[in-house]
């Protein structure tokens, strides 16, 4: 099917995942439709499909984009000397990113149940990557005698989620600084894991 003269795929295509992004955060996946997405783009249902098969897809391909963006992100981190220092950056890493990103991160978390079993397998495989990046940096510690930690699985997953709890909170006209924030932070995950 050939596009509208004047149309812009370029254009078009990023406000269709924005749009979807931003309505799939406030009103919940199951409860946005094709037609309410194409009503916040500006263009008819029908042209929705020369850019995503189907909603599926789209929930899809946003939830994807965002794990490969955090993982690329993160793989381009410079590589600290020592657990405790790799760590510390890990934490400054995972709140500043994730709180640039509100809606990618909380459809990333609660969108999951609405995924197909394939997509499914798909998404928990990019999240159990970054885990692992993220337990390979505290069983690193526990090697090095710098962490305690009884189960590194259970302290990643408890690590990464205190750290996406800044996005339920932080404001950035609040009375703590982003900078403060990030030195609270980890100081608690410090605590948490140190010898």
């Amino acid at each position: 099917m050939a596009r509208t003269q004047g149309s812009h795929s370029d254009i078009t295509g990023p406000r269709i995942r924005e749009a979807a992004l931003r309505l799939f955060a406030q009103h919940g996946y199951a409860a946005v439709s094709m037609r309410q997405i194409a009503k916040e783009v500006g263009v008819q249902a029908g042209a929705l499909y020369n850019y995503t098969p189907d909603k599926q897809s789209l929930l899809f391909s946003l939830m994807s984009s965002h794990m490969e963006e955090l993982q690329a992100a993160w793989d381009a981190v410079p590589r600290a000397a020592g657990a405790m220092e790799r760590l510390r950056a890990f934490t400054g890493f995972h709140i500043r990113f994730h709180l640039e990103r509100p809606d990618a991160v909380f459809i990333a978390y609660m969108e999951l149940r609405n995924l197909t079993e394939e997509n499914f397998t798909v998404i928990e495989s990019l999240r159990r990557d970054y885990e692992n990046g993220v337990e390979g940096i505290l069983k690193e510690g526990v090697e090095q005698g710098v962490f305690a930690i009884p189960d590194t699985k259970i302290a990643t997953l408890a690590v990464i989620a205190m750290l996406n709890g800044v996005n339920t909170w932080y404001r950035s006209e609040g009375r703590l600084s982003l900078d403060e924030v990030e030195r609270a932070y980890w100081n608690m995950v410090q605590k948490a894991v140190s010898a």
